[in-house]
């Protein structure tokens, strides 16, 4: 799937939810299903700055594409980088630098955060397009 085809069905999953305490549900629901983040992981160059909450973001380079892990020690942002991570992992680093993240507005996401919260998303996003242009950096330095 493109990125912007998962956007569009994000979007689609929370527009059936008017209540914004359903969404802060789906968003923890949705941290609850990432990938068990191993430990080695949670290192100070993986922790995102900018955020309140302690955000851990692993970053690998596999066949052309990034993939991503993450962690949280809330609840809300956890589900707010699964979000990301669903949007974003198993693309181009192009594809990540290209891509134009329109779901975060469309499900009303940045409105409803907390401006700590909101911060932290931007930071969030920041350090995944940081990741995409230094891997994309290096392979055109190849």
């Amino acid at each position: 799937m493109t990125i912007n085809e998962i956007q569009d069905e994000i979007i689609e999953e929370f527009e059936g939810l008017d209540d914004w305490m359903d969404r802060y549900q789906m968003l923890i629901d949705l941290g609850g299903e990432l990938n068990d983040f191993d430990e080695k992981y949670k290192t100070e160059q993986n922790l995102i700055d900018g955020c309140q909450s302690r955000v851990w973001v692993q970053c690998d380079y596999v066949d052309g594409r990034l993939r991503f892990q993450a962690e949280s020690d809330a609840l809300i942002v956890k589900g707010i980088i699964a979000l990301l991570i669903r949007v974003l992992d198993n693309h181009t680093p192009q594809e990540i630098l290209d891509a134009d993240l329109y779901f975060i507005e469309r499900i009303g996401l940045r409105e409803h955060l907390s401006p700590t919260r909101s911060n932290g998303l931007l930071a969030m996003v920041k350090q995944i397009r940081a990741y995409a242009m230094a891997h994309g950096a290096s392979l055109n330095d190849k």
